[in-house]
């Protein structure tokens, strides 16, 4: 991992403040946007976004939109027609997988970032979706998804436009068999700021466990504090061993990990690892206030992680992913003071005691549901990650 310095990085929370940041970078994009989402939906902000890319290639900027084939499977006929009127390219990554998927079908493009004129970029775990839990749930009682991203301008921003072109080339050969035609790469613009930061992504060839030694870089180097906060959490060996060697050595870990019930079965499997993480010394923080989304992290208050990657085998072993890795404390601070926020007032704080005396049939709920969980992992030739 190589930060690069001269970057101004501005946090956003929620979809609440990333959407009106991404659309004033699609409408004062010049020359090309490139836009990749694990999720498209068809309701209001989707609208807002497709509405964005189509005034771009409208005035002639190069847009080109990428999706999931299997997170925007219900990608919008309006918004194929509208956007193929305007000009916009879309690529699909991967169809739909069959019911029962061989491994190498499992792979998905779960990245979530936008890359504008090489000068602007974002990147997080946020979809292209309404923040709240359902289409008819009412903005002011219902609390949004909790969840990241992170506005980049300066030399990074150059960096998280070409892996976009560099996938984008990929997809556009797999599908049509053919290289698509990009734009010349633009120069790399001039220092924004004075942050450093790096791109760090997940993918087949040559960056298959670079998030997650990431992590675990960061995880073994903490001298006091470590906080994350992670949607999906199923940790693997190395992950568990390297938070409780932390804890070991009497570095503050903790967790916040969801709350409520999103998939009932991951819900129960993921819960398996609590009892060990509990007795090591690590605090879990469940969220309640609403669905968590966020895949974050904070270490020693001056290395911060926002990005797509959830911290289970999915994520950090099949899934094409993007975080940003921040070296800069007021960044950190701003994070760090933003998830504790979250602790205190959405949350609830797991004690072992409590976690110990839970009842018979839930304790077989989260057993029965971890062992298939690990059946699936073997099963899909992970088995060095349970």
């Amino acid at each position: 991992m190589e930060y690069v310095g001269g970057n101004r990085l501005t946090l956003l929370r929620n979809g609440e403040q990333y959407f009106p940041a991404l659309v004033a970078a699609l409408d004062a994009a010049r020359e090309e946007v490139f836009l990749e989402t694990y999720i498209f939906a068809d309701d209001e902000t989707g609208s807002l976004v497709a509405d964005a890319l189509a005034r771009a290639a409208a005035r002639g900027v190069a847009v080109r939109l990428l999706v999931d084939g299997f997170g925007a499977r219900d990608f919008a006929p309006r918004f194929r027609r509208a956007l193929a009127e305007a000009g916009v390219k879309l690529l699909v990554f991967r169809p739909q997988p069959p019911a029962i998927p061989r491994r190498n079908r499992l792979r998905r493009m779960h990245r979530k970032l936008a890359a504008v004129d090489g000068r602007v970029a974002f990147v997080g775990g946020i979809n292209v979706v309404d923040d709240y839990e359902t289409p008819l749930a009412d903005p002011r009682v219902t609390p949004p998804r909790y969840d990241y991203a992170v506005r980049i301008e300066g030399p990074l921003a150059h960096e998280v436009r070409a892996t976009s072109a560099r996938l984008w080339q990929k997809v556009s050969w797999a599908s049509l068999r053919r290289r698509g035609e990009l734009l010349p790469a633009p120069p790399v613009p001039p220092p924004a700021g004075a942050q450093r930061a790096a791109i760090v992504i997940r993918a087949t060839l040559g960056h298959r466990r670079d998030i997650e030694n990431a992590y675990l870089a960061q995880i073994d180097g903490a001298k006091s504090e470590i906080v994350i906060a992670c949607a999906y959490f199923f940790p693997g060996r190395r992950f568990r061993r390297a938070l409780v060697g932390a804890a070991a050595r009497g570095v503050r870990v903790r967790l916040l990990l969801q709350g409520k019930i999103e998939y009932r079965f991951l819900h129960y499997a993921s819960r398996g690892f609590y009892g060990s993480l509990l007795d090591a010394g690590i605090e879990i923080y469940e969220y309640n206030h609403s669905l968590l989304h966020a895949k974050v992290g904070v270490f020693d208050c001056c290395v911060s992680c926002v990005g797509s990657s959830n911290i289970d085998p999915f994520s950090l072993l099949l899934s094409r992913e993007a975080n940003v890795f921040v070296d800069d404390a007021g960044f950190g601070a701003e994070l760090r003071a933003s998830l504790e926020e979250a602790m205190r007032t959405g949350s609830s704080l797991l004690p072992p005691a409590r976690w110990r005396q839970q009842s018979f049939w839930l304790r077989l709920r989260i057993w029965i549901a971890y062992g298939l969980a690990r059946l699936i992992i073997i099963f899909y030739g992970f088995e060095r990650y349970h």
